[in-house]
Order: C-alpha cells, then structure tokens, then sequence
C-alpha cells in the first residue's frame, strides 16, 4: 500500500483472549497479544501514508471449529459457555453469528471509519464484561 501509494485500511483478527490471561491455549493468548502490538505499532508507522491499522477482537463464535474444539452440538455452544466457563452473554444462551463480527470489520474498512486507526474492536456480545 505504501509503495504503491494506496490509501485505506487494513483490519487485523485478534481475540478477547488478547486482552486477558489464562490457564489454558497459552501460545493462542500469546499470539493474539502480538496482533495488537502489530496493530498498534503498523498504525504508528503507516498513519503517515494515509493507511489506517486497526483489529477486531471477537468473542465466541459459533463455528463449526469451536464445536470440534469443545465436542459439543453448535446449538449448546452459548449454554456451555454460560455454564462451565461463567460467561454471560446479553441474550443467555446466545453465541454471536460469524456475520455480527464481519458487520464490524466492515465499519472499521468503511469511510464512516476514517478516524479509527490503532483501535482494538471487542466484539464479544458482553462475554468479557
């Protein structure tokens, strides 16, 4: 984009796991921790070229991927999630669509975001709250 010039954005994948510890899936929480220091230093770097660096950092998904990784039915993904993990979510039971982050990923590539550079999106539906 620099070289060639090309104003715009570019929209990272973190996790709610990048703001937070746990006991378990260490190298995940690490890595997503490296996103935001990558968005947060590219956004420094590449403000001056009209780039925008921001990331998303989306909560349970239900996915099919969760579903293998927790062995349970993408319809219990919510209920699980409530009740072995004491997560709370603002619908109970409720995990949030693949479409709801992809909403916000596109705010943040939008115009409407031409002011949003170094930012962390949570979009994690009150999980983390």
């Amino acid at each position: 984009m620099v070289e060639g010039r090309v104003r715009g954005s570019i929209v990272c994948t973190a996790s709610i796991s990048a703001s937070m510890g746990g006991s378990i899936f260490t190298d995940y929480t690490m890595s997503k921790h490296a996103v935001l220091g990558l968005v947060r230093s590219a956004s420094v770097q590449l403000g001056a070229y009209g780039v925008r660096v921001n990331s998303v950092s989306p909560g349970p998904v239900a996915t099919p991927l969760l579903s293998t990784l927790f062995k349970v039915e993408a319809e219990e993904l919510g209920k699980m999630f409530e009740s072995q993990m004491g997560l709370k979510a603002p619908v109970a039971g409720k995990l949030m669509s693949v479409e709801s982050v992809a909403d916000c990923v596109v705010f943040l590539a939008s115009d409407e975001a031409e002011f949003v550079t170094g930012h962390n999106l949570v979009v994690d539906g009150g999980f983390k709250t």
